[in-house]
Order: C-alpha cells, then sequence, then structure tokens
C-alpha cells in the first residue's frame, strides 16, 4: 500500500530509522578491521545528520526549496570532510574527489536554477504539509547519498595504495568522464530546448535525445560506474560491497523512481498516437545505439560545441516533449513508494 498523508506517523519513522540502521550496517561491512566506528561511519551520520538539519528550516517555512540543494551539498561536504579526515591524500583519492567535486558543483548548480525558474517542486506539493512524512523524505535522501557515495568513502578511508594509474583506473576514468559529459550536455540541451518558444509543444529529438529518449540518466549511471571502478583499485574483503553503489543507482532509476513512471506517464497520455509510438520503436530508452555511421558521426557531433545536430527521425514533433522535458534531468529521487512518486530526472 502507498504512503501517503494519511500514513501513520510511525511508519515514518520507521522508515527513518531504517536508514540509520542500514547505513551503519554498510558502513561496518566496508570497514577494515578495527576501524569500526570510524570513518565510514562518521560519513554515514554526516549524510543523514545534514539532511535533519536543513529540515528544520525547511518545515519552519514549508518549502522544499533546499532539498536538491542539500542533497548535492552533501556530496561535496561528504567528499571534502572524507578526504581531509583520510590524511592520505594519494593521487587516486584526489582524482575521485574531484571528479565527485565537480559533478555535485555541476549538478547543484543545475537544480537550484531549474528551481528558481519553476517556483517550486511539484513533489512536495502534499508531502510538505506532513512533518513526519516531510522529515522521512529528507532521510531517505541522506541514504541515497551514502549509499551512491560510498566508494569514495572507502577509498579515502584506506591508509596504503598501488601504482597510479592501473587499467582500473583508466577505465574508471573514462566511464565517469563520458557519463559526465553526457549528464550536462543531455541537460543542457533540453534547457536550451524548452527556453526556444518555438519548440512549445514540442519533444526535443536533437542532440543526444535523439539516440536516447533518457540520455541524462545514462550520463549518471555511467559515471558512477567510473567512479567505484577506480575506487576498487585497491579495495579488499567486505569492501567489494561498495559495487552496490552504481547498481543501487542503475536500479531506482531504471526500475524505481525514474525511467518506468515516465514511460508509464507518457505512454497514458499518448499510446494511442502513432507518432509517440514511431518514437519510442526508433529511440533505445536508455544507452545510445548509433544504427549506422552516419548516425555515430551525429552522436560525437552532439559533444562539440554549436548548434544542435538535427534529428535523424523524420516526421513531426509532438507536445510529449512538453511532459518529459519538464520531468526530466539529473535530481535527487523521492523514494516512497512508487505510486505515490512523480516521475524524476
Amino acid at each position: 500500500m502507498a504512503l501517503s498523508n494519511e500514513s501513520p506517523a510511525v511508519a515514518f519513522f520507521g522508515i527513518s530509522i531504517a536508514c540509520l540502521i542500514i547505513s551503519q550496517t554498510l558502513a561496518y561491512l566496508t570497514s577494515l578491521e578495527d576501524e569500526w566506528p570510524g570513518e565510514i561511519s562518521t560519513c554515514a551520520l554526516l549524510c543523514i545528520g545534514l539532511q535533519w538539519l536543513m529540515f528544520i528550516p525547511s518545515a519552519f517555512l514549508l518549502t522544499e526549496k533546499f532539498f536538491d540543494m542539500t542533497g548535492t551539498a552533501s556530496y561535496f561536504v561528504l567528499a571534502v570532510f572524507s578526504l581531509v579526515r583520510g590524511k592520505t591524500f594519494h593521487l587516486r583519492q584526489l582524482v575521485v574527489t574531484l571528479f565527485v567535486l565537480v559533478w555535485s558543483v555541476r549538478l547543484g548548480a543545475f537544480l537550484y536554477l531549474r528551481v528558481q525558474r519553476a517556483g517550486k517542486d511539484g513533489r512536495f506539493d502534499e508531502i510538505k504539509h506532513n512533518l513526519p512524512r516531510f522529515f522521512n523524505m529528507w532521510t531517505i535522501q541522506g541514504l541515497w547519498v551514502f549509499l551512491t557515495e560510498l566508494p569514495l568513502f572507502c577509498l579515502n578511508s584506506i591508509q596504503h595504495d598501488v601504482e597510479f594509474p592501473q587499467w582500473t583506473d583508466y577505465t574508471g576514468m573514462v566511464c565517469a568522464a563520458i557519463g559526465f559529459a553526457f549528464e550536462v550536455i543531455a541537460d543542457n540541451q533540453k534547457t536550451e530546448f524548452q527556453a526556444n518558444p518555438e519548440n512549445e509543444g514540442k519533444w526535443i529529438q536533437t542532440g543526444l535525445w535523439q539516440f536516447s529518449r533518457h540520455p541524462n540518466y545514462f550520463g549518471e549511471i555511467l559515471f558512477w560506474i567510473g567512479i567505484c571502478l577506480i575506487s576498487t583499485t585497491v579495495f579488499s574483503g567486505t569492501q567489494w560491497m561498495c559495487v552496490e553503489s552504481p547498481v543501487f543507482v542503475a536500479f531506482l532509476l531504471i526500475k524505481v523512481s525514474g525511467i518506468p513512471l515516465l514511460e508509464k506517464r507518457a505512454d497514458m497520455k499518448w499510446g494511442d498516437q502513432a507518432e509517440y509510438q514511431a518514437y519510442k520503436e526508433q529511440t533505445p530508452v536508455l544507452v545510445p545505439l548509433p544504427a549506422s555511421v552516419n548516425d555515430l558521426m551525429t552522436l560525437l557531433s552532439s559533444f562539440m560545441p554549436g548548434p544542435i545536430s538535427e534529428p535523424r527521425r523524420s516526421g513531426p514533433t509532438s507536445e510529449l516533449s512538453e511532459s518529459l522535458m519538464n520531468d526530466e534531468g539529473a535530481q535527487q529521487p523521492v523514494v516512497e513508494k512508487v505510486e505515490e512518486m512523480k516521475p524524476l530526472e
């Protein structure tokens, strides 16, 4: 049964307690012998504690405008904290930390500007008026940050090192760089498309969006695969449980709080339109798959500055894009129950 404002407060507090238990259990399992409680455990507490801290003014003002910014700021603060707390500053640690810092600054700026343009975040229209439920959302976000950033916490807590770079470092840096590029370019292309009055009532099918219906999700997943891959270079024993990070990100975006909701919503509204069916048939849902050399060259040109490339498909656009553009874009998920969530991307 989906949670709602009518659900008992104990249900929301129970979920919050479960988030604490899950984060500390993972911190214990991924800490080296005799190092718990330690750096990773502290990071777990801070991930959730920072959310609780910002919940106070948000609840007082009945506003959700601090939610996404707090989530992305937590990535930044905890990345710096884990590096400084570890006190080793190996090159590999510096590289991965820098990747996460740049990613979090970019995402934070993007989400801030989007909320400012929209004036509010519609996901919280009901939630923010129920304090236990609103509090629960902040706690869940803290767990989300910890689960995602866990490979970096483990890496920065390790005192020993191996020569940099190894093949895992090369591969991981390529994945992280490509993933970051996909996320940034896809978001920027869609923002520019939406800002053009001539595109009102049309869906975006240019640039990266002609090769994937969710290219920014693809970039997000690929980025965290890269971060995890670099970090595993020095992992041992149960620290390999950190591979849950990209798996967790991919699972939520592909199966829970992202693609299924967006696709279901679009199907309900435009499923009987031939144009929409053609759009779905010709465009991969996540992984860009160029069908020809020309498509490959067009995909590569999407990464170059200048006008966005023309769509490879023919046919009219439709108002489908208006919904997809408004709902898509990297964002901190709000997870309660699928039926209760609005599409996030």
